[in-house]
């Protein structure tokens, strides 16, 4: 064997051990399932339990960002030919997505059971909402996963986990709207330039909701059905919704309902700011034709902090999943094309609240990307 056929084979397997690593290291993703009863547990024994009530977003927004940036950024991408087969086949990366849903479930029961218990003042109790809304905010990443696949375990799963936070009509108007107009004036969930996150965020709330239905009555009219039957999607998911708040009132009164929708508000307000982030300033060029270019990496922020992006199953590397909508999130590509983020989508999200600090940093970035075709920041 040559010297060279022994470098490609070291290559190959120093690879293959790193992925295997980071496979397992997707566990991590499951930390916010667990987060709540671990704080709680801190809380008992420390007798500070109205404080640790508002652990989730001291970890999620003020650690990992740390960790983050202590632990450093992971460039390694699976090779397409070797290894993306063997990795979409393995069955241990649906089990996580699949297993977080049903712990979601028993969450939101329990976590609504100890507010119910009294374990809370009014602080701690909002502090626990907060807490759990987080969480819901990052299950609806994990329904984003599951949403896009072909198999009808994974899209009902990924329905029913929005349907927990009452926001069903990202299901379809993220399919069938975001990904066809993104980064485009007709997106309800691309950001433009110089607009501001609380700007944004009930342009989002509205449009999310009215484009689902409108998308979804386009469908029904093309297959010759009514927008109110029982063929809309729309509706079985919000009426799990429903169902659920209804349960959360009977059997908790006022304080179920507040807690139910308070945790969905918080929930889907996350995503939107995620949007927000992932798309801020970029625009897909208008063609002679009138027609947009097509999406590309350039259109997406991405970061790739190793913590992070293992947290969120690889969200960040948004580029890529633009340009394979269906791509499990085990064998997304890190594009070194694409414009990066100066931090994680946790710092990101911290910083996006604060609009002067958010323009200052990202305006310049957004500039550069456009520079010699300034009118393109108008459109």
């Amino acid at each position: 064997m040559s010297a060279s056929q022994m470098s490609v084979n070291r290559e190959a397997t120093r690879r293959r051990v790193l992925l295997t690593l980071k496979k397992y290291s997707y566990l991590i993703a499951m930390l916010p399932l667990v987060l709540p009863p671990l704080l709680l547990a801190a809380g008992h024994a420390m007798d500070l339990v109205n404080l640790f009530s508002w652990g989730v977003p001291v970890v999620v927004f003020g650690i990992i960002p740390v960790l983050d940036m202590l632990l450093g950024k992971d460039a390694l991408n699976p090779d397409e030919s070797t290894d993306v087969t063997r990795m979409n086949g393995e069955m241990f990366y649906r089990v996580i997505t699949l297993g977080w849903v049903a712990g979601f479930a028993a969450l939101l029961v329990w976590s609504m059971l100890e507010l119910a218990s009294g374990t809370f003042n009014l602080v701690g109790g909002i502090g626990w909402i907060l807490s759990i809304g987080i969480v819901g905010g990052l299950g609806i990443n994990v329904a984003h996963e599951l949403i896009h696949k072909d198999a009808k375990l994974e899209t009902r799963v990924g329905g029913f986990l929005l349907s927990l936070v009452c926001y069903a009509g990202f299901k379809i108007e993220h399919l069938r709207g975001h990904h066809v107009h993104v980064s485009t004036p007709g997106d309800a969930s691309s950001s433009r330039y110089n607009q501001s996150l609380y700007n944004f965020l009930p342009q989002a709330y509205a449009r999310n909701f009215l484009n689902a239905w409108k998308l979804e009555a386009q469908r029904l009219e093309r297959k010759g059905e009514k927008a109110f039957s029982w063929h809309n999607e729309l509706i079985w998911w919000y009426s799990i919704s429903a169902l659920v708040g209804i349960a959360f009132t009977v059997a908790f009164g006022w304080l179920g309902a507040a807690f139910f929708l308070g945790q969905s508000f918080i929930a889907f307000t996350l995503l939107e700011i995620v949007n927000y982030l992932e798309h801020y300033g970029l625009h897909r060029r208008k063609l002679d034709n009138g027609r947009y270019e097509r999406t590309a990496p350039e259109h997406s922020w991405n970061s790739n902090y190793f913590l992070t992006n293992v947290f969120l199953f690889h969200l960040q590397r948004h580029s890529d999943h633009h340009a394979y909508a269906k791509k499990r999130y085990q064998v997304l590509r890190h594009h070194d094309i694409a414009p990066q983020l100066p931090a994680g989508y946790a710092a990101m999200i911290v910083i996006a609240m604060i609009p002067p600090l958010w323009k200052r940093i990202m305006n310049p970035r957004v500039e550069a990307y456009y520079r010699g075709e300034e009118h393109q920041l108008a459109s």
